[in-house]
């Protein structure tokens, strides 16, 4: 990623006041592009969203990504140069409460922006955010690569997959390689694990339900805790969709496909293993005990090959799961002492950076 690439970038952001999409508006606006922001109110009460007040470094337009009309109309009015797509409904036990509104959110949202982009003269890379959780999961060991089938058992990853076939198809029928010297716009689909870092209050997710027992000092309710997940800091796969989306926006069709974004190896952990790597970082620790009712289906084992992102983008992980605690601990700390939490998260982003340069 080469950061004076987004000096004046016009770079749109659906979801931008989830967790994911405020850091990566935080990190956008660092680095000094234009960006727009187009959602829904924060999903979470707080959120990262307010806390570091995004608002004041992006054109917020709140709005839904299922109003095709309303995301014509913002994309025409922005012209965004680069796009990412975030918005999402994005947890595993929600989309079997409401699975209508998770298909329509995951899977029309995706065909409306991509529908927008169509008939928009200005946008050159297109960023399809998805999930490790698109894959057809076979509880296998090894890491799935991009070319394995996609699917899903619940709904959320059932609407994932689906994302990844509605981005394939408007690719080869709309953004294909063949004519790209008429349309000038190469999409790509990024897929990454479970994401951790500051600013998190998402319900049904570890490491916010972890801090929240912590503040009440309550006892901890884990489901699933030998289910092993692909752990990693929420900076690693952003700045990994901003690598494709410079690569897309310079290159263009050899970088319009499918991408994963994982952790370490060594930093796939089971979630009691990563409950207990938090506590010992909280002041008192936290108790903790299993679940007796009746968990969904959920993925017991889930991994990703990342090798494809490491010899074609040169992208690794810089940051260990110790470091993502630390950090997490560290964020969590200047909140509760009140601290400015813009210039927090933006010291974070500072600091990683700095792993990255030269690189």
């Amino acid at each position: 990623m080469t950061q004076n690439f987004w000096r004046d970038k016009s770079v749109l952001v659906t979801g931008h006041t989830g967790f994911k999409g405020s850091w990566l508006c935080l990190w956008l606006s660092h680095l000094g592009a234009r960006v727009i922001g187009y959602s829904l109110a924060p999903p979470t009460s707080p959120s990262n969203f307010v806390v570091s007040r995004v608002d004041t470094l992006v054109c917020s337009v709140e709005a839904d990504v299922r109003d095709l009309d309303g995301l014509k109309r913002s994309v025409a009015e922005h012209k965004p140069e680069v796009v990412f797509h975030l918005a999402a409904q994005s947890l595993v036990r929600k989309s079997y409460t409401d699975p209508v509104e998770t298909f329509q959110t995951n899977v029309l949202g995706t065909v409306n922006v991509l529908e927008a982009v169509r008939q928009s003269p200005s946008a050159k890379a297109v960023v399809i955010a998805t999930s490790d959780k698109c894959y057809e999961n076979r509880e296998w060991a090894w890491g799935y690569r991009e070319n394995d089938p996609v699917g899903g058992h619940d709904p959320y990853s059932s609407s994932k997959g689906c994302a990844e076939l509605v981005t394939a198809s408007y690719r080869s029928s709309y953004f294909s390689a063949d004519s790209y010297s008429q349309h000038g716009v190469a999409v790509a689909s990024v897929r990454a694990g479970n994401v951790i870092g500051g600013g998190d209050w998402s319900p049904d997710r570890l490491i916010p339900d972890i801090l929240s027992a912590h503040a009440r000092a309550d006892k901890l309710v884990i489901r699933n805790p030998t289910a092993i997940r692909p752990w990693q800091f929420v900076l690693e796969p952003l700045q990994g969709y901003m690598t494709v989306a410079e690569c897309l926006y310079r290159h263009g069709p050899p970088f319009a496909e499918a991408w994963n974004f994982g952790p370490r190896d060594d930093d796939v952990l089971p979630v009691e293993t990563l409950v207990k790597k938090l506590s010992e970082r909280l002041k008192g620790g936290i108790r903790y005990r299993i679940g007796t009712d009746e968990a969904v289906h959920e993925a017991a084992l889930l991994k990703l090959d990342c090798s494809k992102s490491s010899t074609r983008l040169g992208w690794r992980p810089r940051t260990t799961i110790d470091d993502a605690l630390n950090l997490i601990a560290e964020w969590q700390n200047q909140l509760l002492s009140a601290q400015d939490m813009q210039s927090v998260s933006l010291g974070q982003i500072r600091a990683f950076q700095s792993l990255t340069q030269g690189h």
